[in-house]
């Protein structure tokens, strides 16, 4: 995989992720989970906006807050306790109150989630120094094929917590796997199942193709696309970790 350009392509889309240092847990119980998770949705803005003095000072929940402008598109997210992925979209933002951010909407929006959560992680847990493995990493996603695999592979990166094995072996229950991403709130398959939620508001899913076009047979076009042939460095995922399957 090429090495990360500072420059994203207004209108195209990317494959976005990051670990943990030393592969370590960055999400510890759901408190963490959901912090991470109001700022998905907090830091995609053109606002500086600080989550004690707008949110917790102010009283009032983070879904609620008027964001205003947002910085690029989200399409998918999932997190897992020691990495999280990201599939968004590159947005103008030349007339950007904020003149610094030109075409590095994306660069700009990983530094204050990034920023955000580890300043929250560390006063939490009472330590310092850096969280994550250095730079986040990320892919140019550049035909439907890769955004399709990439849609339904990082959806079902939660399924290694029920069956580690799950990917070499394939999947032989799909009832218990779907009845476990169905009670798993740490990504945007409850999203595209329709389920109505607060963390509705991360995705902006009319910036996307319409990849899967019925929520009738997302799960079965999901798994579907989880056997089709697609090299692993075509969505990043052997950079994040080559000896495991995420």
């Amino acid at each position: 995989m090429k090495n990360r350009q500072n420059i994203f392509e207004t209108g195209e889309y990317y494959h976005l992720y990051s670990r943990g240092n030393s592969k370590q847990d960055i999400f510890l119980d759901d408190h963490d989970r959901k912090r991470f998770t109001k700022l998905l949705y907090l830091c995609n803005s053109t606002k500086n906006i600080n989550f004690r003095d707008n949110i917790v000072n102010e009283n009032i929940e983070a879904w609620d807050f008027d964001r205003g402008r947002r910085i690029l598109s989200v399409g998918a997210w999932v997190m897992m306790s020691n990495h999280f992925h990201l599939y968004v979209k590159c947005l103008d933002n030349s007339e950007s109150p904020m003149s610094d951010i030109g075409n590095n909407g994306i660069s700009m929006f990983m530094r204050k989630l990034l920023t955000s959560y580890v300043k929250y992680f560390n006063k939490k847990y009472e330590r310092t120094g850096g969280l994550f493995e250095g730079k986040f990493k990320s892919v140019h996603i550049t035909d439907d094929n890769q955004a399709k695999y990439l849609f339904s592979y990082n959806h079902f990166n939660p399924v290694k917590i029920i069956d580690s094995n799950w990917k070499k072996n394939g999947i032989r229950d799909q009832k218990k796997v779907l009845d476990f991403l169905d009670g798993y709130r740490w990504s945007s398959y409850s999203d595209f199942k329709e389920v109505k939620r607060p963390e509705n508001k991360i995705i902006n899913s009319n910036d996307f193709p319409e990849y899967f076009s019925d929520v009738k047979i997302f799960d079965q076009e999901i798994f579907d696309w989880l056997s089709y042939n697609l090299p692993m460095s075509d969505i990043g995922q052997r950079e994040l970790n080559p000896h495991i399957v995420l």
